[in-house]
């Protein structure tokens, strides 16, 4: 059984805290986002490295930890792209993904957990040094979502790290506060 795909429309928490994970998208100051980035991959890092039953689902509709850190390899992956993209073109719109149809292509359930670990923390390297590398007259520039919902590079930033902390609270069951 695959878990039940996510239709919800996440911009909301750029306006409010989120209840479940306790992360406030607009509490950091802009110049703590890249630390802050650093900070959740290591904590992603801690999470799984060595976590006994990484592949096994706490029901079968519910990802795994090892799916799950494959997930937020993944969008750190494509926010890093999308970033470079907003700085390289003048409001992109952004292709679709479907990250549920990602975890099947892929076979997150099986990947090698060391190397996904590996990947991860490179990944949110990648991303943190990508924020940190934003020139402080670009944060403003304008990306589009495929659903029309537009973005500026910061708050997009804060967006996209709503999803590997709330993943994080979904695998250790720690809030983000």
């Amino acid at each position: 059984m695959q878990p039940e795909p996510d239709s919800k429309d996440w911009t909301w928490v750029l306006r409010e805290q989120c209840p479940e994970c306790g992360f406030d998208t607009g509490a950091p100051d802009r110049s703590e986002l890249s630390a802050l980035t650093s900070d959740v991959g290591d904590k992603w890092v801690a999470a799984v490295r060595d976590r006994d039953g990484i592949a096994v689902r706490p029901a079968p509709a519910v990802w795994s930890p090892l799916e799950y850190a494959c997930h937020v390899r993944d969008v750190f992956d494509l926010a890093t792209y999308r970033v470079q993209l907003m700085l390289d073109e003048q409001s992109p719109r952004f292709a679709n993904w479907d990250q549920d149809a990602t975890a099947v292509e892929d076979d997150y359930a099986s990947q090698d957990p060391g190397a996904v670990v590996d990947d991860l923390s490179m990944a949110a390297d990648r991303f943190a040094q990508a924020v940190a590398a934003i020139p402080d007259d670009a944060w403003d520039r304008m990306g589009l979502r495929g659903d029309g919902a537009s973005f500026t590079i910061e708050s997009f930033i804060r967006y996209l790290l709503h999803d590997p902390i709330h993943h994080l609270t979904d695998v250790t069951g720690d809030r983000w506060v």
